[in-house]
């Protein structure tokens, strides 16, 4: 079984540019949370602030945003489209979300890594799991640590 580098070099792409500083938007946080089952007496309290950088992003300096695209993944609840954020600074472990780059080509899938074999797995019974030969290539450039999507109307 071929070794396969499960970090990515720390060469920075020039298509990864964080921004130095990210810019801080604090927005309303209602203190009691709404009920998606029956509804509930509405409370006019805000409790506090939340600035969704501070509260999805662990490390500012290490994290890339990149869209999903495809039905691969809507069984870990990614869909077509999404805004997923990835965290380079992480390490990529048994059952994590990661984005790959497999000879060449950019995937999103989940890593797995138990006895000495590694595969990336689609969480969508219509798409086959990538297992690797010798000579192929895998890189992990990051852990997938949050998703946004967007309502359908």
């Amino acid at each position: 079984m071929p070794s396969f580098p499960l970090r990515s070099s720390r060469v920075v792409p020039a298509l990864y540019r964080p921004l130095p500083v990210a810019p801080r938007l604090a927005l309303p946080l209602f203190g009691c949370p709404v009920r998606a089952g029956f509804p509930s007496p509405a409370t006019d309290y805000v409790s506090d602030h939340l600035d969704l950088n501070e509260h999805l992003i662990a490390h500012k300096e290490a994290t890339f945003y990149v869209r999903a695209r495809g039905q691969s993944m809507i069984g870990a609840g990614i869909q077509d489209g999404d805004l997923l954020i990835v965290d380079r600074s992480l390490t990529p472990t048994h059952r994590c979300v990661v984005i790959a780059v497999v000879d060449g080509e950019f995937t999103c899938k989940r890593l797995y890594r138990r006895a000495g074999r590694i595969r990336l797995i689609a969480e969508n019974p219509e798409f086959p799991a990538i297992d690797f030969n010798d000579g192929q290539e895998l890189q992990i450039w990051g852990v997938v640590t949050n998703v946004i999507h967007r309502m359908s109307p």
